[in-house]
């Protein structure tokens, strides 16, 4: 005799409720086949589908503008250094400044302190210039290419050279020609209003430190007209501050901007 559950199992609703309806079978079978084809898709283009994919382009975007920026520091400090060596060695040799017996006895005919510090003011000035025109939202675009700026460094090479060979009556009047060849030299190679600002602030104070140093005996200017030091001293400075700033600007150019942090 057969059993009451035989016939249940047997019954073709039963059946029907074990096995999936052809709808849902059908609907079921793209998102299986969507799966498995997001893991190889996302190892052939190198995403990450973690939340963690976007913090780490982060982190890598950041690396890679700490590293430019050390680069950048590195050769703004270099060129501080060569301009020292090559401008204090002219002013030494017309007498124009006066350092120890003892410092002049050395291989570069400077005090030890001079490259270091003027690379350093190199760097900093180098690096403030592009990060001045990126907050103020004015690119600087005037004459950017390498051959502009070499031109800009033969033309500060020449205002230094100048102060010391050439011969005026008195100091004003080479004070104001070094002082409209600085100016020509920003209106050449720069024209920014920010270069023109940054200029006359390093060249203050660059000569407020020069101010001290020679009151304190670190060294000393012949013939001096403007307190301790020449006249035409901030001029120097000045046209120094927009050259540099040109090498910086050329050297930020193709940069990526700094990443934030959300």
């Amino acid at each position: 005799m057969p059993r009451l559950h035989d016939h249940f199992w047997s019954c073709p609703c039963a059946g029907a409720a074990r096995r999936p309806s052809p709808q849902r079978a059908r609907a079921a079978k793209p998102v299986a086949e969507l799966g498995d084809m997001s893991a190889p898709a996302a190892q052939a283009t190198g995403t990450d589908p973690s939340p963690r994919g976007p913090r780490a382009g982060a982190s890598g975007r950041a690396n890679s503008w700490h590293h430019d920026l050390v680069q950048r520091s590195l050769v703004l400090f270099s060129v501080g250094v060569v301009l020292a060596l090559v401008l204090n060695l002219l002013q030494i040799q017309r007498n124009v400044t006066l350092f120890p017996d003892e410092v002049i006895a050395t291989i570069f005919s400077s005090a030890w302190w001079v490259p270091p510090c003027c690379g350093t003011a190199a760097a900093v000035v180098g690096l403030l210039y592009p990060c001045i025109d990126s907050h103020l939202g004015e690119p600087h675009k005037f004459k950017r290419e390498w051959a502009s700026v070499m031109r800009c460094i033969a033309v500060f090479v020449g205002i230094n050279h100048a102060s010391a060979k050439l011969d005026f009556a008195n100091n004003v009047q080479l004070s104001l020609t070094l002082a409209a060849l600085s100016l020509g030299l920003w209106w050449t190679f720069d024209r920014s209003r920010s270069g023109l600002g940054l200029g006359i602030t390093i060249a203050f104070l660059a000569t407020l430190i020069t101010q001290l140093l020679v009151y304190n005996g670190v060294y000393q200017y012949t013939s001096p007209d403007f307190l301790y030091i020449r006249s035409w001293l901030p001029c120097i400075f000045f046209s120094g501050g927009v050259t540099v700033g040109n090498i910086g600007r050329q050297l930020a150019m193709g940069v990526p901007e700094k990443p934030h942090s959300d």
